[in-house]
């Protein structure tokens, strides 16, 4: 499917609709239920999947829509699908309860397993990243919208690589590959932020050594490859591809602006860790 500058346009407006509900919740006191899979959910992550259904739905009612809030759908109508709409309508749910602002709205076109469109929105920061095969990859703020794009490593002793990880997830794992990186600092952040942080050139890897799902990643995915970057399979370093089986279940992975020997090594030692 072809988006074009004035669909494109009514998406990012409706994300960005669909963020000011998101925020008039995050301002209140909610309350927290906890699903099948230990993982929290707000009134919050339900007023945005609605929002978010009912945009795609009224723009695009031809695709398909999966959502980490809708029912199930069977994989074997699921692998039917040439293209579809995949969306976390809030991602980083543990960092908006703890009101931290680091949670993002995703939403992703994904074209025969490769995301190929996503917007990532997070309401607290006012930004919103967006990326399109075709054109490249968007950074928009109160300042306007300027094109990112990742960058090259530093040349090892010139300055040090700035190495992202999670809040929450994977600790140990995290440790032990930047034990083996070169000089290195590191950036602690929520959600999906971790990979728009690549895209834009603010960060040189993500390792994500913890598990995620498809509708975590998607979107953002779809920015860090139009930047000039790459999400891949931490075992095989093939780009990771979604709707492929069953489980939604991501495999471990690594964000980089480019491939490198040292970063390659490190990741083994940590996956053999």
């Amino acid at each position: 499917m072809k988006i074009d500058e004035t669909l494109r346009g009514e998406l990012l407006t409706g994300v960005l609709d669909a963020g000011q509900r998101v925020l008039g919740i995050y301002a209140q006191d909610f309350s927290v239920e906890t699903k099948a899979d230990d993982s929290p959910l707000t009134q919050a992550d339900m007023a945005s999947h609605r929002a978010l259904c009912d945009l795609l739905q009224r723009l695009t009612p031809e695709v398909p829509i999966l959502s980490e809030e809708s029912d199930a759908i069977p994989f074997e109508t699921r692998r039917q699908w040439s293209s579809y709409w995949l969306i976390d309508p809030l991602d980083g749910t543990k960092e908006f309860v703890k009101k931290n602002g680091e949670f993002t709205l995703n939403v992703a076109l994904v074209e025969n397993g490769v995301p190929v469109f996503g917007i990532v929105h997070a309401p607290v920061l006012d930004t919103t990243w967006w990326g399109d095969a075709d054109l490249g990859a968007f950074k928009i703020t109160t300042e306007g919208e300027l094109p990112i794009r990742v960058r090259e490593l530093p040349v090892e002793g010139n300055q040090p690589w700035l190495i992202v990880g999670s809040r929450s997830h994977g600790a140990e794992s995290f440790e032990a590959f930047c034990a083996q990186l070169p000089v290195h600092e590191r950036v602690s952040m929520g959600s999906s932020l971790k990979l728009c942080l690549v895209a834009e050139g603010a960060a040189d890897l993500y390792p994500r050594l913890a598990p995620t799902c498809e509708w975590d990643t998607a979107a953002a995915q779809a920015v860090v490859t139009a930047a000039g970057g790459q999400v891949l399979d931490a075992e095989t370093l093939e780009p990771l591809r979604c709707n492929r089986q069953e489980s939604t279940l991501n495999p471990f992975f690594i964000v980089c602006g480019q491939r490198d020997p040292r970063w390659r090594e490190a990741l083994s030692s940590a996956l053999r860790a």
